[in-house]
This record gives structure tokens, C-alpha cells and sequence, in this order.
């Protein structure tokens, strides 16, 4: 079998996470142990702490497995440029400097998000013809999953960049989802013409502009984004935001509420006791280690955001979808779409 190139690496952070470096390395364990076609991986950090942590999990000579030291890591309490500035040797960053010098291919890290897209944004720039990353998380709904994009990465958007979410949604959604065809909704206040601001009304008439590259079904309301009606669903990062941390509390309380009046009686017990199979279908329908983590696309190199709570097996599925991105070259299809794109929005519109 041929060896992958020299840049078709993983870099993994392995020191932002809250649950430390020794679930990370326990995550490659698992990757390793599960992935058959795993590109090698990079782990980032320091060399004092996980030089031990592999030896205890038996990786200490795997011929996949490389350590490239950092001696800083960034917390969530850093600020964006006090972090860019003051820990140039932080692991996220060496990570993404692997990929900027062709050392890698990809990044996975449970680090604060906001550094994370900032550093991205500007260590590896973004590709030709996009303007602005976006974050793109995979949601559980009504018969499937959809995809959230933008969830955060980019507040203030113009219609251009609901456009260019359009594109690495669709792009994205075929590769992670194994959706042909996947249906584009414009995520706004209501389905008829002229609903929504002035945002919402100019990036609906360019997505209808660019019909021959994704299937854009119109605009979509809130309620709908959980029926079985769209598979990418386009909005700018702070309503992505919103509705991402919304959608994440109500899931928290549901599910709290469901275990106090479930356990507040010795029936209820029995009940739940008995219908326990059902529960357990229903947590792993909806548990977000299924996909690991959130895409930040449009960059020249792929960056995959894990939850900073991630366990070992979320970890494992970010590094899953990065492997996949990697092998599936996503961005070179991106390229494509966003330049013709780019050329259906610049003609006059009356041809």
C-alpha cells in the first residue's frame, strides 16, 4: 500500500482540552484501534507530559504517531490578541503551523473557539474567492442530521458570505453525510418573498442565482429546521451562535427534566426500568460524540473544533471527520464551487 504524502497528517492539540492530555492520547489509541485507512497523526503539546501518557497507552513506537513539542497552551480565559501575541508557542498554534508549512493537513483541537478562528483566519488565510470562514457543526433531526452553518465564526455577514456558507455546506454536507443532492435553506423569520431584513432578501435572491450549484429550497423558520425539509442550513454566525447554544441548553433541560420526574416515584422507576432500551436508542440518536466536533471551513487547510468538554470518543470522531476531509480533498471541490459561484453572482442579473 502507498504511503501518504508527507502533508496528509493529523495535528492534534493535545493540551486545550478540559479533561486533559491524557484523554486526547486516549483518543488516537481509539482512532488508531478503529480507523483502518487513519492518515498518521501529529500529537502537539509538551514532550514532558506526553512522552509518559503514550508509553501507558502502548504508543509510544507506533509508527503513525509523532510529538511535535509546545511549551504553552491556551485557556479559555486567554483573549484573542493577548494569546496570538503572548503564546506563540501554544499548541493550537504549532499545530496550525504545521499545516501553513506543509507538515500537515488538517487540525483538531478542543481549545476556546474565538482564538481558534482568529489564529486560523490569519496563520493559513482562506481560500480563493472566500472571504470569511464559517464554523459548521452536524445537528441530529427528524430522520437524519443537518448541517449549522455559520454557528459563530463570523457575527457580521454580508450576502456574499451567506453564499459562500451555502457552498461549504453543500460541499461539506456531501462528504460527512453522504448526501447526494443536499437541500439549502436560508435560515430567516418567515417562508414568503420579503420576509426578513434586507440581509435575508439579498442573499435569497443571489442563492436562487446560483441554483445550478446547490439545491436551494428557499427560505426556512426555525420550526422547520428539525423536520426532515433541509440539510444545510445558511445563516451568519450570530444566529448560528444563538440557536447552536440554545438548541444545546434546551437538550440539557429536557433531559434533566426527564430524569427528576422519571426517578420521583417507585412506578416511574419501574416504568423506566422497563423502557430503558428506548432511552438509550434516544441518547445515542442525539449525543454529540457521534461527529466530533464543528468544521471551521474555508481555510487553506482543514480545522476541526471539538467541544472543549470532548471525552475520548468525541475526540475520536473530530479526528474521524478530519481523516475524512483529508482523503475526500474537500477543499479542492470547494475551490471549484465558491469560484463559479462567485462568477454567477458578479453577472448582471437579467442574464
Amino acid at each position: 500500500m502507498s504511503q501518504p504524502a508527507v502533508g496528509q497528517r493529523i495535528a492534534v492539540d493535545a493540551m486545550g482540552g478540559d479533561l486533559g492530555p491524557a484523554e486526547v492520547v486516549e483518543a488516537v489509541r481509539l482512532a488508531l484501534s478503529r480507523l483502518p485507512n487513519l492518515n498518521p497523526i501529529t500529537l502537539v503539546g509538551d514532550v514532558a507530559v506526553l512522552r509518559p501518557l503514550l508509553a501507558s497507552a502502548g504508543l509510544s513506537e507506533h509508527p503513525s504517531i509523532t510529538v511535535h513539542h509546545a511549551s504553552e497552551v491556551i485557556t479559555m480565559d486567554d483573549g484573542v490578541m493577548t494569546a496570538i501575541k503572548g503564546k506563540r508557542d501554544a499548541s493550537m498554534f504549532r499545530a496550525m503551523e504545521l499545516v501553513k508549512a506543509g507538515q500537515a493537513s488538517a487540525v483538531v483541537s478542543t481549545g476556546n473557539t474565538k482564538i481558534m478562528v482568529a489564529a486560523g483566519t490569519l496563520k493559513l488565510r482562506t481560500l480563493d474567492g472566500v472571504e470569511r470562514p464559517a464554523l459548521a457543526p452536524v445537528i441530529p433531526r427528524e430522520g437524519g442530521h443537518f448541517i449549522l452553518i455559520d454557528a459563530g465564526a463570523n457575527p457580521e455577514a454580508s450576502a456574499q458570505h451567506l453564499v459562500h456558507n451555502a457552498i461549504l455546506g453543500t460541499d461539506y454536507c456531501r462528504m460527512v453525510l453522504g448526501v447526494e443532492r443536499p437541500r439549502v435553506g436560508l435560515l430567516t423569520i418567515g417562508t414568503e418573498e420579503g420576509k426578513g431584513n434586507a440581509l435575508i432578501a439579498e442573499a435569497h435572491e443571489a442563492l436562487k442565482r446560483i441554483g445550478a450549484l446547490i439545491h436551494y429550497v428557499g427560505p426556512v423558520e426555525g420550526f422547520q429546521v428539525f423536520e426532515d425539509e433541509v440539510d444545510v442550513v445558511v445563516c451568519d454566525g450570530f444566529v448560528g451562535n444563538i440557536c447552536l447554544k440554545s438548541w444545546e441548553s434546551l437538550s440539557k433541560f429536557f433531559s434533566g427534566l426527564l430524569k427528576e420526574k422519571l426517578s420521583a416515584t417507585l412506578l416511574r422507576k419501574a416504568g423506566y426500568a422497563l423502557s430503558r432500551g428506548a432511552f438509550t436508542e434516544l441518547k445515542q440518536r442525539i449525543k454529540p460524540e457521534r461527529y466530533g466536533g464543528a468544521p471551521l471551513l474555508g481555510l487553506r487547510g482543514v480545522i476541526l473544533k471539538a467541544h472543549g468538554s470532548s471525552n475520548r470518543e468525541a475526540i475520536m470522531n473530530a479526528i474521524r471527520v478530519a481523516n475524512e476531509t483529508i482523503t475526500h480533498d474537500l477543499n479542492e471541490h470547494i475551490l471549484a464551487d465558491v469560484a463559479r459561484a462567485n462568477e454567477l453572482i458578479a453577472q448582471p442579473a437579467t442574464s
